[in-house]
């Protein structure tokens, strides 16, 4: 794979499903992935899995070499063995499906996130790496807004009070400051969005708040406006004591990053194509070009 898209360095609970199949290709079990990747249903990891498929079409990879229908046993009751539905996949193919699953799962942000940053970490400059790892938590940042507005909404705050459900958390984490007073602040124009101008460690500390507090409303049941809210500030109180607890810097205090587009705009311009070398275009297949020219030689 020419820019190393899918190194083999990848996270160890990754590698250690890693099996072999007769052409001494390497493969993945997708039951044995669907739970690492967080999801509990087989029929939405397949889902996925059909993404993926569609989006190995389009690169011009055929997704027969990368995504191969299977059975595997599955034990049940009493001892019961039954052949269930499963694919085997190449390193390719898992990546895709990182790339198409669900961005709200963790386990799925942190796939993405290794493989974008690890894709072209040998060809990218650090400023660059750096940008690309900014740009997918300000991607994730945002999948996790809309998530923790659903909650909100859920928890009982009424869509004309989401504007003092979200300042709230920003109350919390810098230290009493409203949203419109941390723009005030670090001077960013009123007209942009907050988040286009953290850095990734304020957008990871956010992100953080977010999903803790989407988690509290759900796990306490909350259903109350004033009690949501209230959740929502004390959350972010406590991440801004567990900063400060580590040493951290107060994320008011962090300067205002360069705003996302810029940086989205030149990462486009510096993305290589999706193009896999011979030996890893063959994926489950192994190494085509070797049994081209064996074929050959007869």
């Amino acid at each position: 794979m020419k820019d190393k898209l899918l190194p083999s360095d990848a996270p160890k609970d990754f590698e250690a499903l890693k099996l072999t199949n007769e052409h001494g290709a390497e493969y993945w079990s997708a039951r044995d992935l669907q739970h690492l990747l967080g999801y509990g249903q087989w029929r939405r990891f397949e889902d996925a899995i059909k993404r993926a498929i569609i989006s190995s079409e389009s690169s011009g990879n055929d997704p027969d070499y990368h995504f191969a229908g299977a059975g595997k046993p599955i034990v049940g009751g009493k001892g019961a063995v039954q052949l269930a539905a499963d694919y085997h996949l190449s390193r390719f193919a898992c990546y895709l499906i990182a790339q198409n699953g669900d961005p709200r799962k963790p386990e799925i942000a942190h796939a993405q996130k290794y493989f974008a940053i690890q894709a072209r970490k040998q060809e990218l400059s650090d400023q660059a790496t750096a940008d690309l790892e900014r740009l997918e938590l300000r991607k994730q940042t945002s999948e996790e807004f809309k998530a923790l507005s659903g909650a909100a909404q859920d928890a009982g705050v009424q869509s004309k009070m989401f504007g003092v459900f979200h300042d709230a958390g920003y109350k919390g984490l810098y230290g009493g400051l409203s949203s419109a007073a941390i723009k005030s602040r670090k001077s960013i124009p009123d007209k942009e969005n907050l988040l286009d101008r953290m850095n990734a460690t304020e957008l990871a500390a956010n992100q953080f708040r977010m999903t803790q507090t989407r988690d509290k409303l759900a796990r306490d049941g909350i259903n109350n406006q004033a009690k949501a809210i209230q959740t929502h500030e004390q959350v972010g109180r406590e991440v801004r004591e567990a900063i400060e607890r580590i040493g951290g810097t107060p994320p008011e205090q962090i300067p205002p990053a360069e705003h996302i587009k810029e940086v989205e705009k030149r990462l486009k311009n510096a993305t290589p194509k999706l193009e896999l070398d011979e030996r890893e275009a063959g994926g489950l297949l192994g190494d085509v070009s070797k049994k081209m020219g064996s074929k050959g030689t007869d």
